[in-house]
């Protein structure tokens, strides 16, 4: 199956959002030598967890809010994505900024996401990452070594999100 008739056979919630959005978005290369600090957060569930435990497969880290209406917008795109790839080729991690758990968990269970979800509760992982706009989605190699970020709103289902992706996945450490 292609990925377009991938795309078209998800629910409506993961595609009613691609290909319409107009954002603005920036890429640029990570910083050559900067290193990515320690990522460790809870689940919804408080289950601790550790970016270092996802080495072996690429990973977006996506930094959102519930209130930010270009997170909103993004979020089914990421969903696509991460259901075209699957979990164990491309993870695809949503990491919540300081909102608390109640909020979160009513995002999630309304819109049905199915992402996995952190919290960052006091936004030190946001600040640790220089994360100052919303949404940003950290691209990070099967090797562990962040690659590019991504700031403002992106379709993760269109060509250029493609070409990114398929980038990442190339990258060495695969």
């Amino acid at each position: 199956m292609d990925r377009r008739t991938l795309l078209w056979s998800l629910p409506p919630v993961a595609w009613l959002a691609t290909g319409t959005s107009h954002a603005q978005h920036a890429l640029a290369d990570w910083p050559a030598g900067q290193p990515l600090p320690a990522i460790e957060a809870l689940d919804l569930q408080g289950r601790p967890w550790r970016l270092a435990e996802l080495r072996g497969r690429p990973v977006l880290l996506n930094f959102w809010a519930s209130w930010c209406e270009p997170c909103r917008a993004e979020m089914p795109t990421l969903q696509a994505l991460a259901e075209l790839y699957g979990p164990e080729q491309l993870a695809v991690v949503a990491l919540n900024f300081k909102e608390a758990p109640a909020t979160v968990a009513r995002f999630v269970q309304r819109t049905g996401l199915r992402l996995p979800v952190l919290l960052d509760r006091e936004g030190a992982v946001a600040r640790a990452c220089a994360v100052k706009v919303f949404p940003t989605t950290l691209l990070i190699g099967a090797d562990g070594r962040p690659r590019q970020r991504v700031r403002g709103e992106l379709d993760w289902t269109g060509a250029e999100a493609e070409r990114l992706v398929q980038g990442l996945l190339a990258t060495p450490g695969r």
